[in-house]
C-alpha cells in the first residue's frame, strides 16, 4: 500500500473479491439446482450447505492467496511450474463448462423477463448478453468492482421470499444439524449437484484474478516479494472469503427453504430451471413471492454472467502468458476482452440452436465434475510450492482443510459418474 494513503480498516472496505465470488456462486443455474433440491427433498438436504461451507471457504481462500501472494493467476502459475498439456486440458474444460453455464444463465434471465412482462425469450437472452459484454468492457475496474459489489444486494430477494413463504422454522433449522440420509441414486446425485454448484472451478480463477486486480489498483507488490505485509493482507482475504461464502450459503439455504415450504409442501417435486421455480411459486405463495424470485434470477444473472466470462478470460490470457485485466483498454487487451465477448455470445447462441437449458446444465455438471478435483489438486500443489509462494506457503491447518475439500470433491465426482 502506498505510504501516502491511510489504510481503510472498516469492515465493508475489506470486502471485495470474496464477497463478489460468493454472490456469483448463486447464479441462475445454481438457483435452479437449489430449487429442485427444495422441491424434491424438502428440508432433507439442508445439512449439506453447513457441511460444504468450510470446504468452499478453504478452497476459495487458497485461490485468493495464490493470486495475492504470487501476483499471478492459477493458470499462469500452472504455466510456470507444471506441464503445459495439463494446463491446456484444464483451461479447455473450463471454457466448455463456462460457455454452457453462460448459456443456461442467460436463458434463465430471458425466461424470467418473459414471465414478468411477456415477450420473446430469445431476444431478452441476446440483449442480456450484449449488455453484460458492454458493461464489462466499457467500465474501468474500479467502477466495475463497485457495480458488482452493489449487485450482490439482488440476492436479498431470496431472503425476502423466505419471509413470505411461511417456513416451519423448527423443522427447517433442525434439518441443518440432523441429516436425513436416503440411500438412493437420486439423493446421491442431489448431494453431488449441491457440491458442484457451491465449489465451482470458475470461481477459483475469478477470485485469484480479482486479487491481482486489487493489487494493481492499490499499486502494491505481490506478497512473495513483500512478505512483511502478509499478515494484514491474509487476514483481509480470510474475512472477505468467509463473508462471501457465508452470504452464498445463506442465500442457497433461503432458496431451499422457500421451495421446500411452498413447492414440496404442495406436492410439486420436479423443477428443472429457476424460471420454472418462479412460475410454480405464483399460485402457491402469491404474486409478490413470484416477482421477487424472478427479479432475483435477473439480478444474480447480471452478477454471475460477467464472472463466468471474466474467469474464462483470465484463464485464457494466463495460459498464453499474455497480460489481461479489466482495467486495461480494449485495444491493449484484445485477447482478454475477446474471450469475454466470444464466450458470452457462444452462451447466447445455445438459446438459438435448440439446446435445452436443463440438459445443458447437466453436461456442464459433467465437465465441472471432471475438472474440479484435478484443478483443486493443482491449486494445493501451487499453494504449498516455495518456488511459487516464496516463504508464504499455506500453513498446516489450512493445508489439511484444503486437501479434505479436494478429497470430498474427488469422492463426489466418482459418485456422480457412478449414478449416471
Amino acid at each position: 500500500m502506498r505510504t501516502d494513503e491511510k489504510p481503510s480498516t472498516s469492515f465493508l472496505s475489506r470486502l471485495g473479491p470474496g464477497l463478489v465470488t460468493g454472490a456469483a456462486d448463486d447464479d441462475p443455474s445454481g438457483i435452479g439446482t437449489h430449487s429442485q433440491v427444495g422441491a424434491q427433498f424438502g428440508y432433507g438436504l439442508s445439512w449439506t450447505f453447513l457441511f460444504s461451507f468450510p470446504l468452499m471457504v478453504a478452497i476459495q481462500e487458497v485461490a485468493a492467496e495464490i493470486g495475492r501472494v504470487t501476483g499471478a493467476g492459477i493458470a499462469r502459475n500452472m504455466r510456470r511450474h507444471y506441464p503445459r498439456p495439463l494446463l491446456v486440458i484444464m483451461v479447455g474444460l473450463l471454457l466448455i463448462a463456462n460457455i454452457i453455464n453462460l448459456g443456461a444463465d442467460l436463458a434463465a434471465m430471458g425466461a424470467a423477463v418473459a414471465l414478468l412482462i411477456g415477450g420473446p425469450i430469445g431476444l431478452y437472452t441476446l440483449l442480456f448478453g450484449v449488455f453484460c459484454i458492454i458493461v464489462e468492457v466499457a467500465l474501468s475496474y474500479e467502477r466495475y468492482a463497485s457495480v458488482l459489489k452493489w449487485a450482490t444486494l439482488s440476492l436479498f430477494a431470496y431472503v425476502a421470499v423466505v419471509v413470505v413463504a411461511q417456513v416451519p422454522w423448527g423443522e427447517a433449522l433442525t434439518s441443518l444439524v440432523v441429516p436425513r440420509i436416503e440411500w438412493t441414486g437420486a439423493y446421491a446425485t442431489a448431494v453431488v449437484a449441491i457440491l458442484g454448484t457451491t465449489i465451482s472451478p470458475y470461481l477459483f480463477f475469478w477470485q485469484a484474478g480479482q486479487e491481482i486486480e486489487e493489487q494493481k489498483r492499490h499499486k502494491v507488490k505481490p506478497l512473495c516479494i513483500t512478505p512483511k505485509e502478509a499478515g494484514p493482507e491474509l487476514k483481509r482475504i480470510r474475512i472477505d472469503t468467509l463473508t462471501g461464502m457465508a452470504f452464498s450459503s445463506i442465500v442457497s439455504l433461503a432458496i431451499v427453504f422457500a421451495t421446500a415450504a411452498t413447492l414440496h409442501a404442495n406436492g410439486i417435486r420436479d423443477i428443472e430451471t429457476s424460471a420454472q421455480a418462479a412460475e410454480a411459486l405464483r399460485p402457491i405463495a402469491g404474486n409478490f413471492a413470484f416477482a421477487l424470485f424472478a427479479l432475483g434470477i435477473i439480478g444474480t444473472g447480471l452478477l454471475a454472467v460477467p464472472v463466468l466470462a471474466g474467469s474464462a478470460a483470465y484463464a485464457v490470457t494466463e495460459m498464453f502468458g499474455i497480460s489481461g485485466s479489466l482495467d486495461a483498454k480494449p485495444t491493449k487487451a484484445r485477447l482478454f476482452y475477446g474471450t469475454i465477448s466470444v464466450t458470452t455470445m457462444l452462451g447466447v447462441s445455445l438459446q438459438y440452436v435448440g439446446i435445452d437449458p436443463a440438459r445443458a446444465l447437466y453436461w456442464a455438471a459433467v465437465v465441472n465434475g471432471v475438472l474440479a478435483a484435478p484443478l483443486m489438486v493443482m491449486m494445493m500443489l501451487i499453494v504449498r510450492n516455495p518456488r511459487a509462494m516464496g516463504r508464504l506457503t499455506l500453513g498446516r491447518r489450512a493445508t489439511i482443510t484444503g486437501w479434505i475439500a479436494t478429497g470430498v470433491m474427488a469422492v463426489a465426482t466418482i459418485v456422480f459418474f457412478a449414478t449416471l
